[in-house]
């Protein structure tokens, strides 16, 4: 039977090295509206850039971004790794600017920094010293949250969006004569194994791939790792050799990939391995 709804909406922002924790918000807020919608008649509407925004000309593209679809939003949920995004000439990235723009209306922002582990080569020192400096400006602001995979986010994330609902006083006006619906519980979202920067693109790889397969291909230097047309190591020193070796053992004792060769020169994709992947692709 249809209803009546209050719809609260739910600003994204975040740099691209984060497209996993984006799809997770995703999810959170999904599983919040299929447990509590009925009962709270109150909707989360998640919104982003990238599936809220239409093509327009004639000013500056965040400009646009705050006109479209921030200026109506309710909560903004903030999230950072290692880049800070990219500069707008008024704030330092896109992001900052929503997030600095959204706190300005006086709207509950909630933001998270990520701890977890990352590979040195793929870290641009500019913009990592530009999200320090961001990080440091936001202590004397408030209260942010830190994590450290994608699990710590998840688990931090559902359970402080209940306390945000619950709490704050933007939202209390509507929801406090509700406050007994269900709650979200740990089993309501699948559980995400942590995984290295290589085994998270190489999952991400062979979920394109047509086959689904992961090839291990030896030779008399060593061995290939191919997948989607693509050839994953570079150059075949025995340091490199050990870390492909261990990324293959690593999605495969996750269950995210199992031998289908018979010397083990090919794996495919299981189910779960897919759905992880979903949520590792921007």
């Amino acid at each position: 039977m249809s209803y009546t709804a209050t719809i609260f909406k739910v600003m994204i922002a975040s740099p691209s090295d984060v497209a996993a924790e984006r799809s997770i918000i995703r999810e959170v807020l999904s599983e919040w509206n299929a447990i509590n919608a009925d009962v709270r008649k109150i909707v989360l509407l998640p919104v982003g850039w990238e599936t809220h925004t239409s093509p327009t000309m004639g000013e500056r593209p965040q400009d646009i971004i705050n006109k479209q679809i921030l200026k109506d939003c309710d909560l903004l949920v903030g999230v950072f790794w290692t880049r800070i995004g990219t500069p707008t000439g008024d704030y330092a990235s896109g992001t900052v600017e929503e997030i600095e723009e959204h706190i300005k209306m006086g709207k509950p922002a909630m933001l998270y920094f990520s701890g977890a582990p990352v590979h040195p080569d793929s870290v641009e020192a500019k913009q990592y010293e530009e999200l320090k400096q961001f990080r440091a400006s936001c202590k004397s602001r408030g209260i942010f949250e830190t994590y450290t995979d994608l699990n710590d986010f998840k688990d931090k994330f559902y359970r402080q969006l209940q306390l945000k609902l619950n709490q704050d006083g933007y939202f209390q006006s509507v929801m406090g004569s509700t406050n007994t619906a269900t709650e979200l519980t740990q089993s309501s979202l699948p559980t995400i194994p942590t995984l290295s920067r290589e085994a998270q693109i190489l999952l991400k790889e062979a979920s394109h791939d047509a086959s689904g397969y992961i090839l291990r291909l030896p030779h008399l230097g060593g061995f290939l790792v191919q997948t989607n047309g693509k050839q994953m190591v570079d150059d075949n020193n025995p340091r490199t050799r050990a870390l492909w070796e261990s990324v293959i053992n690593e999605l495969e004792n996750h269950g995210l990939i199992h031998d289908r060769g018979f010397k083990r020169e090919a794996f495919g994709l299981t189910k779960e391995g897919y759905d992880l992947a979903e949520l590792l692709t921007p």
